[in-house]
């Protein structure tokens, strides 16, 4: 049995299950972007929000590649499962729901007509983009009467004129706009391109009025584990456990984070944040984008070289060896925390630190540390530095954990021409545009003169951290100890 409208009545209760009435709803939400992300975390926020009677309205999807087609949410009227897996508050959580926020997918490259008669509704209240971060720039297009128009904010500029037209401008026809993309003041910038596009395609001034003044772009922060969908076997064994297939099916951690950035005129158009904690509207969203900067993505950068020199392989193997999850609460809450760049509540850090520690130990996410250590010297550079300047604000001593961190970094950054690099007879691949001044850092070298090179170099840091006092000697200390042996035991981090 195929997952659809026709067969709901038919699936077991066990399942969360739309009303029929949420098939009437009107199309309050235009979104660019079919991604998983979007799937799982505003789509997720909507559909609660409408089974309990609150924001009653629907998702127009647009797809905006030629990559693959609608099909499947055709053949399923739009309707996907979510199953929810992990762990929270030290609990084991399981919910499979079937979504059925989405009303409707139509393509860019065919369909322009169908998205630009959207934007003619008064029902229409928000567009939410998810175009990845190559998305949101700006490509001087000057021809928005195009079907479509080739960059997303082009197309979401000709859709804005296209609404000022039809309402005449009335300030009630504004939208607030909330881009996703995982970039600094996504909103900012977004609204930036978009009256930087209509200079240049010489729109008429009240519409650069309707634009600044009824219009919301608010900058926003998505935290969601995502995976999408499941492997062949889990996905067969849900097609049995449940009793109908799904060809949309995805999977995400329960952890949950919105952070949205606006006043009370953009709460109240966004009522679906009132069922869920999840969703934050707030003046200001840096806290948010901190914690999860340093607590979560900073702790899996200095963590994931240990993890690999280990044997880890994923994260949650990692987090079942004792030694192992106390030397990441350890670093969290004794270095990470009290050095984050920012005024925060040591509670609300605290916190924040015990649902990371659930999320990594979520045995459904097979997050690998390969995969995490992708552009290390980047993620180092952006999450963990700042931290370490910090730190020094308040003492002249090196800190200990993220000092072996940065060794064990170090250690893994130690590759032969081919980015290859080797632990204990154990091969492993080095993905990082800065790879060739590790190799060269490393050729022939001895352990001081690596950490040396590797640490004085401006142009790759900005700064030479052997000026850090200490810092260097703490950094060589834990290298030595790690030399080439593989750490088959995770008590060896200590």
């Amino acid at each position: 049995m195929k997952l659809s409208r026709q067969s709901l009545s038919a699936i077991d209760s066990k399942v969360i299950k739309p009303n029929d009435n949420v098939f009437e709803l009107p199309e309050k939400v235009l979104q660019f972007g079919t991604g998983v992300l979007l799937r799982g975390l505003p789509a997720y926020f909507i559909d609660k929000a409408n089974r309990e009677g609150i924001f009653n309205g629907r998702i127009v999807v647009v797809k905006s590649t030629d990559k693959g087609d609608t099909k499947a949410f055709d053949e399923q009227d739009c309707l996907y499962s979510l199953h929810i897996k992990g762990i929270q508050n030290g609990s084991e959580v399981k919910e499979d729901i079937i979504s059925s926020a989405i009303s409707r997918v139509v393509s860019a490259s065919t369909q322009w007509g169908e998205i630009l008669k959207v934007s003619e509704s008064a029902d229409l209240k928000v567009i939410v983009s998810n175009t990845t971060e190559v998305g949101i720039q700006l490509i001087a297009d000057d021809n928005i009467q195009a079907t479509p128009p080739i960059s997303f904010p082009a197309k979401l500029l000709a859709v804005l004129y296209h609404r000022f037209k039809a309402f005449n401008g009335s300030a009630e026809s504004g939208l607030v706009i909330i881009p996703t993309e995982l970039i600094v003041d996504n909103g900012k910038k977004l609204e930036g391109i978009i009256l930087e596009l209509a200079h240049i395609n010489k729109m008429e001034p009240k519409f650069m009025d309707w634009l600044e003044q009824h219009n919301h772009f608010c900058s926003s922060l998505v935290d969601r584990i995502v995976p999408g969908k499941p492997d062949t076997a889990t996905h067969q064994q849900l097609d049995t456990e449940l009793g109908y297939q799904d060809d949309l099916r995805i999977i995400a951690e329960p952890y949950t984070l919105w952070a949205i950035e606006g006043y009370a005129e953009v709460a109240e158009v966004l009522s679906f944040a009132q069922v869920d904690s999840g969703v934050v509207i707030a003046a200001d969203i840096e806290k948010f984008r901190e914690l999860k900067l340093r607590l979560l993505n900073a702790t899996h950068t200095l963590s994931c070289a240990f993890a690999v020199l280990s044997g880890f392989e994923t994260v949650s193997e990692a987090l079942d060896n004792v030694e192992f999850e106390q030397f990441i609460s350890d670093m969290m809450l004794t270095e990470i925390s009290p050095s984050i760049p920012l005024d925060i509540a040591v509670a609300e850090k605290e916190e924040y630190a015990g649902q990371v520690l659930d999320r990594f130990r979520n045995p459904s996410l097979q997050h690998k540390w390969l995969s995490i250590s992708l552009q290390y010297s980047s993620k180092i550079k952006l999450r963990v530095l700042p931290l370490l300047f910090k730190h020094y604000q308040t003492s002249s001593t090196a800190p200990a954990l993220i000092s072996k961190g940065i060794a064990a970094f170090i250690r893994f950054m130690k590759i032969d021409d081919q980015l290859k690099g080797y632990i204990n007879g154990r091969e492993y691949t080095v993905t990082d545009d800065n790879a060739a001044i590790f190799h060269y850092a490393w050729n022939d070298a001895e352990a001081e003169q690596g950490v040396r090179s590797i640490l004085s170099n401006k142009p790759l840091w900005d700064t030479d951290l052997t000026t850090l006092p200490g810092f260097e000697l703490a950094v060589l200390k834990h290298l030595q100890a790690i030399g080439d042996k593989h750490l088959s035991n995770a008590a060896e981090l200590n």
